[in-house]
């Protein structure tokens, strides 16, 4: 597992994909896979689901993790994820929100109701023939939250087998940026695409739209 930024009080790695954060049966999550190989007991401030790649930050110290825990309890980070589906989204571009409710064998579906929305803001291009990037800010934090919403608008994620999307060699979800403060600081960490061959091949004019797209549109708060 890479180590994208080591710090004295968390660390930002790059996910690989086909690991959970926590034991599944007899086989050791990505948390204690990675705290045995560095020797120290790390905290798991947020999650990324087992097919998805990229940033994930993870504490060092129980201070840290209380102090990094409250920040993203309170939407304070920002997150924008990368993502290729093989469908034409019903819109380009927008905001998905809705209440996620439980489905049948540990699958989520969005509602229309808005008790307590999740909330998605997306962009959308092709990017070559039969086949669109996404650009993905998620303002809430739900189980399954981005693939959900794709799933709404028709256009799932490719490889994301549960929610119909067209099968790949991985579910193609990617955390790729990630803001977040520490002691008065933005601190900004860029994870690459280059897990699974779709974005070994495709990555540099993927990340050039996102970054530019990021350049161009404000991302405002969520409403």
């Amino acid at each position: 597992m890479d180590i994208l930024l080591r710090h004295d009080q968390f660390y930002v790695i790059n996910k690989p994909a086909g690991i959970g954060m926590h034991q599944e049966g007899d086989s050791p999550g990505l948390v204690r896979r990675l705290g045995e190989a560095l020797g120290e007991s790390l905290y798991p401030v947020h999650r990324l689901d087992k097919m998805t790649t990229g940033a994930l930050l993870l504490a060092r110290t129980a201070e840290a993790n209380r102090e990094l825990s409250r920040q993203f309890a309170e939407r304070i980070p920002r997150k924008h994820y990368l993502a290729l589906t093989d469908r034409k989204p019903a819109k380009k571009q927008g905001l998905i929100r809705g209440d996620m409710e439980k489905a049948r064998g540990g699958s989520w579906k969005l509602s229309r109701s808005q008790v307590n929305p999740a909330i998605t803001r997306f962009y959308s291009t092709l990017l070559a023939e039969g086949l669109r990037a996404l650009l993905l800010q998620p303002y809430t934090g739900r189980t399954h939250q981005l693939r959900v919403a794709m799933k709404s608008l028709g256009s799932p994620i490719l490889g994301d087998e549960r929610y119909g999307g067209s099968p790949a060699d991985r579910g193609y979800l990617h955390a790729w940026k990630l803001d977040f403060q520490w002691q008065g600081r933005l601190v900004s960490v860029t994870a690459p695409a280059d897990q699974g061959a779709l974005f070994g091949e495709l990555a540099e004019p993927l990340t050039r739209w996102a970054a530019t797209l990021l350049t161009k549109e404000s991302f405002p708060a969520a409403p």
